[in-house]
């Protein structure tokens, strides 16, 4: 005998159906094979444990590697946001700025124009690789500027982060004055973006 383990049947018919004196009932795993009739070979142990794996990912929300999009809207030219982002990036590009702290330091510019930013931030202690990029799209007759970021760890391991990829993007934001400018807008969740919700940016 041993374990029962989750394999294919390939010449067998499962009995899906049970039958009563008044009427044909499914069972809640002939349910779901309706939904989904290509796993209807699935022994039934395996169906359940697809399943709560399923509402396991769902439930722990968050992109299955340590990253974080963010969308941002500001009242302002692209070029006054390109222009702020780079000199932001350019002022913390040693390790003076974690000095007192925080992870306010070691960015690095890979490449810039006026519609698209691209750079490096490595944390100060464990030396940790972050690819960070900023797409810049004018809106309201160039008056607005709406901003695409996304970071991501370079460690292929990485699924938690508590909060490092936002506080990446977000103290370049915030650094550079552009979180006071008319019509400011933030959007992300932690969908998205790995433990939003309780990063602390005064320490990453």
């Amino acid at each position: 005998d041993g374990p029962m383990m989750c394999e294919f049947c390939w010449n067998c018919s499962p009995q899906f159906y049970a039958f009563t004196s008044e009427r044909l009932k499914l069972r809640w795993t002939d349910s779901f094979l309706l939904i989904f009739p290509g796993m209807m070979h699935l022994k039934p142990s395996c169906i359940v444990t697809l399943l709560v794996f399923g509402t396991f990912v769902c439930t722990t929300a968050g992109p299955l590697h340590a990253q974080c999009k963010v969308e941002w809207l500001f009242g302002v030219p692209c070029r006054n946001v390109y222009v702020a982002l780079v000199t932001q990036i350019k002022m913390w590009r040693t390790e003076a700025g974690c000095a007192q702290g925080g992870e306010k330091c070691l960015y690095k510019l890979e490449s810039a124009n006026v519609h698209f930013i691209k750079a490096k931030h490595t944390t100060p202690v464990k030396k940790y690789v972050d690819d960070l990029s900023f797409r810049l799209v004018p809106y309201e007759l160039n008056t607005h500027c709406h901003v695409s970021a996304l970071s991501v760890s370079e460690a292929w391991y990485a699924i938690i982060d508590y909060g490092t990829n936002y506080c990446n993007l977000f103290n370049l934001i915030e650094g550079s004055g552009l979180t006071n400018v008319a019509d400011y807008k933030e959007m992300t969740n932690d969908f998205i973006c790995t433990q939003h919700s309780s990063a602390n940016c005064t320490v990453y």
